[in-house]
């Protein structure tokens, strides 16, 4: 059930996987796209002074990575709650906090795995030099889970909203900045400890996130 239901999920973001949804895998690549977007107009911005991309290069990189992670927020739990999905599964004897456990794995590894690939261009474009590269890897392997977990607890608990979607990113923002202080902390210091912090965060979080929104969908339905 479990294998099955992370296949379907799957599929809600990736066309490849065979979603009963079909098409909505059409939107995986945006958080790439936007993630890259941002590398490259940065430069633009600011000028293409290498000293001056190098130093702040890095925070750009998180701050595109937590608005990438909120594009995927509108479709994670809202039409399935309409379609019955849900109360379907429910129905086969699967808890809420095993649904959402499998969509929090299903949700980061939409975004999260494609980051991670994406900072290599990401890099080149802001001239980051390859310590600042390695700490930009290691921090999205350790933040990005986080994200997806806050992304799905504030997608289950706005379900219910008409204006949802929009209030989802609103409140996505405010409570990642743990994870984006300590992960572009890191970079400002070159300390890869600090990342200890990003990685403790996404750890409560993925704890956390299964059981808060299982029980925000039992409140829905």
């Amino acid at each position: 059930m479990i294998g099955w239901t992370l296949r379907r999920d799957l599929g809600l973001f990736f066309p490849f996987a065979g979603g009963a949804n079909g098409g909505g895998g059409a939107g995986a690549a945006l958080p790439v796209i936007f993630f890259v977007a941002v590398a490259m107009l940065y430069p633009f911005a600011v000028g293409p002074d290498a000293a001056t991309l190098a130093r702040t290069g890095g925070g750009v990189v998180w701050i595109a990575a937590l608005l990438a992670a909120i594009l995927p927020l509108d479709r994670l739990v809202t039409r399935d709650i309409e379609l019955g999905h849900f109360d379907q599964l429910r129905l086969r004897g699967m808890s809420e906090e095993a649904m959402m456990a499998v969509r929090m794995l299903a949700h980061w590894l939409s975004f999260g795995p494609p980051l991670i690939l994406a900072a290599f261009p990401a890099a080149a474009l802001l001239q980051l030099d390859g310590p600042t590269l390695h700490l930009v890897l290691i921090g999205l392997l350790a933040g990005t889970p986080g994200l997806a977990a806050i992304g799905l607890i504030i997608a289950a608990l706005t379900a219910s909203l008409r204006s949802g979607a929009a209030l989802s990113g609103l409140l996505l923002i405010p409570l990642a900045l743990p994870i984006l202080i300590f992960g572009a902390g890191a970079l400002a210091r070159q300390d890869e400890a600090s990342l200890g912090f990003v990685a403790a965060i996404s750890l409560g979080l993925v704890a956390l996130a299964p059981f808060a929104a299982g029980a925000a969908i039992r409140a829905v339905r």
